[in-house]
């Protein structure tokens, strides 16, 4: 785990080094920078396997140069079918040059006859990207072809963002690292702002930054520079597709494959000296497919399902055991988190690791959350570490978490304390979050008509041209929006719809994953997510929409694949049963409670320095906050933070 970023074009070291610099706690355990007269990388070290070794940027014989962040749980059987190459470390990291360098030399994976590099160059590399079974983003400088590859994976977990600075392509793990170079302002995206306020989470690639946007998960981007020197994107593929539900996944492959292809083409279009015709681009005969998309959704047994899901899950919690260092689990009491520790012994046992512990914080000991972690650790026969928090701390701790969570979350100020005190003793963590996205967890599935009013409500009340293509459909696709058709009533037609909507457009990489990346990674803590393994994932679209979401479902009867799972642990029924709660109101409801109710009046006085929003943000006084924040730690001086200022000194400086 660390922090990623670089320059194609024109690349500075002491810009690098202050990306660095910006991004340190990612990476406490060691910083490099390396340069030619092309591209530039940096990273930021938190050390986790071969942690003597392992240091980046990690340079090839074959002049290739690579920075990544995050794991690759499946780097030893990878390893084990390379043995040709030169290894210089024992990490998992290096097998990403190690099969890049084997694709180049073999010319596998071109699609063509002969090794003739295909008319969309991201296709060359999809072959050996999809082999990589993990959590990661990387760039990759191909000092030969004097080509850069920029891929993510499929889930979204590690984040990977860039921006255009005069003709330098400048890219990163976190947006406050692209402040490093002088000509980057940050700036307010009021047209990601109406989404993110409409449907509480980022949509698409925008970051709420203008002119700043992510590369999408699960896709390769190539880059090169121009003849006059500009930095160009070259070609752009799919490599892994994740679908909510398997008996859809070949129309959401032709969705996806069309948007590859449009993109490509317009590349092809604004820089003819880069790739050739669409007839072998994106959408050629090498297209994407979805990973596991075998067998179908028609029914399921729970008889025999309900082993096989939890056998895929115990298996993803064994593989993100991988670490040389100590390894802890987050457990809120919630069903998710709970099964993590519910086949903690299990997975340990099989993965030839120590069982972690598990840690949990909230305001008191008589809190549902404490109680229920309390009564799943004793269960499981887990080492529990508790916390309470320290109510004068929440104001001292909003800045920190505006600054590092770029957005407008407020009510999950328990994660900075939570992971802290993680950090504390382990250097690696286990989450649940993603089953609720997976296996239908929200309360908001119950009733999608419901959802969709409100989410159209709220477009109603902004008063600003992307509110109005919102709800028109006519969003201008491109970096920043991936599909033209956003209205909440094509989304909301259907669960299956939904489900795979938020999988693929916002809350689960935009939002959840977002916050236990940023929050943990604040602290040097890295956060893995068993539940988004691919062999869970492939069991769970498998699941009918009624073994997910029941029809006429109660609290506590949602997520019902799941549960039968949770039943087969040994796991006490209330856990198993319990319904689902927001986690940071459930954790911390009276502190939360009463830090909205001081701040509230303040909220209106914010809410009208943001013309054209000032209805919307009425109705929404947490959120209203979490925008004055944002806007004072990173927009406001040209997002150059003020150190030492407290909660109502920063926003008092946007009144």
């Amino acid at each position: 785990m660390c922090g990623i970023g670089g320059m194609l074009g024109n690349p500075d070291l002491a810009v690098l080094a202050r990306m660095n610099h910006l991004q340190a706690h990612r990476g406490p355990d060691g910083n490099g920078i390396w340069s030619d007269d092309d591209c530039g990388l940096a990273h930021v070290r938190l050390s986790i396997v071969d942690l003597a070794r392992s240091d980046q940027p990690m340079l090839s014989d074959a002049s290739s140069v690579l920075v990544a962040n995050g794991e690759i749980y499946n780097f030893r059987e990878l390893r084990s079918g390379l043995s040709a190459y030169p290894w210089r470390t024992a990490g998992d990291s290096e097998v990403i040059l190690a099969l890049h360098a084997y694709s180049v030399s073999s010319h596998r994976g071109f699609g063509r006859a002969g090794g003739v590099m295909p008319d969309n160059p991201a296709e060359a590399h999809r072959d050996w990207v999809v082999r990589l079974d993990g959590m990661f983003a990387f760039a990759l400088w191909d000092g030969r072809k004097r080509e850069l590859i920029l891929a993510r994976d499929a889930m979204g977990i590690k984040p990977l963002i860039r921006t255009m600075v005069d003709d330098s392509l400048q890219f990163a793990s976190e947006a406050k690292a692209l402040r490093a170079h002088e000509g980057h302002i940050p700036r307010l995206d009021e047209s990601a702002l109406s989404a993110r306020l409409a449907w509480e989470y980022p949509l698409d690639g925008t970051t709420l930054f203008a002119g700043v946007s992510q590369v999408r998960p699960g896709t390769i981007e190539t880059w090169s520079l121009s003849a006059e020197g500009r930095a160009v994107r070259t070609g752009l593929c799919f490599f892994e597709l994740p679908t909510a539900s398997m008996d859809s996944a070949d129309i959401r492959v032709r969705a996806y494959n069309a948007w590859a292809e449009s993109y490509n083409e317009s590349l092809r279009a604004k820089s003819p000296g880069f790739g050739g015709s669409a007839a072998s681009g994106a959408g050629g005969s090498s297209t994407i497919g979805a990973v596991g998309d075998v067998g179908s959704a028609d029914s399921w047994n729970p008889k025999g399902g309900a082993e096989k899901l939890l056998e895929s899950f115990v298996s993803s919690v064994s593989d993100r055991l991988m670490s040389d260092v100590p390894v802890g689990i987050a457990l809120s009491g919630g069903l998710d988190s709970s099964l993590v520790a519910a086949v903690a012994h299990q997975a340990a046992e099989r993965a030839g690791q120590p069982v972690p512990a598990c840690w949990t914080v909230a305001e008191s000991e008589d809190n549902p959350d404490w109680l229920a972690a309390e009564a799943v650790a004793q269960s499981m026969d887990l080492v529990h570490h508790q916390h309470i928090l320290d109510e004068s701390s929440f104001h001292g701790r909003l800045p920190d978490l505006a600054w590092h969570g770029e957005d407008l979350d407020v009510t999950v100020l328990f994660f900075q304390p939570l992971f802290e005190k993680m950090a504390e003793s382990v250097t690696v963590g286990l989450c649940g979050q993603g089953a609720d996205e997976l296996h239908a967890g929200y309360p908001r599935y119950r009733d999608l008509d419901e959802h969709c009013r409100m989410v159209k409500g709220r477009l109603a009340q902004i008063e600003h041209p992307s509110a109005k293509a919102l709800l028109a459909g006519e969003l201008p696709v491109g970096d920043a929006w991936w599909s033209s058709d956003h209205r909440p009533e094509v989304h909301t037609a259907s669960l299956d719809e939904f489900l795979q909507f938020e999988l693929t457009h916002g809350q689960l990489a935009n939002f959840q994953l977002r916050l236990v990346d940023r929050h943990s990674m604040a602290y040097g803590l890295e956060v893995r997510v068993p539940f988004l393994g691919r062999a869970h994932r492939r069991e769970a679209g498998m699941l009918p929409m009624d073994w997910r979401l029941p029809q006429d479902c109660f609290p506590g009867q949602e997520k019902a694949a799941l549960r039968r799972a949770a039943d087969l642990t040994g796991l006490p029924k209330e856990i198993v049963h319990r319904p689902k709660l927001p986690a940071g109101t459930a954790t911390t409801p009276t502190l939360i409670g009463e830090l909205l109710d001081e701040l509230t009046p303040r909220a209106a006085e914010i809410a009208q320095r943001f013309p054209g929003f000032e209805k919307v943000l009425a109705a929404q006084p947490d959120i209203t906050i979490g925008l004055g924040l944002f806007y004072a730690t990173h927009i406001l001086d040209g997002g150059r933070r003020v150190q030492g200022k407290g909660l109502v000194e920063l926003l008092d400086e946007v009144l």
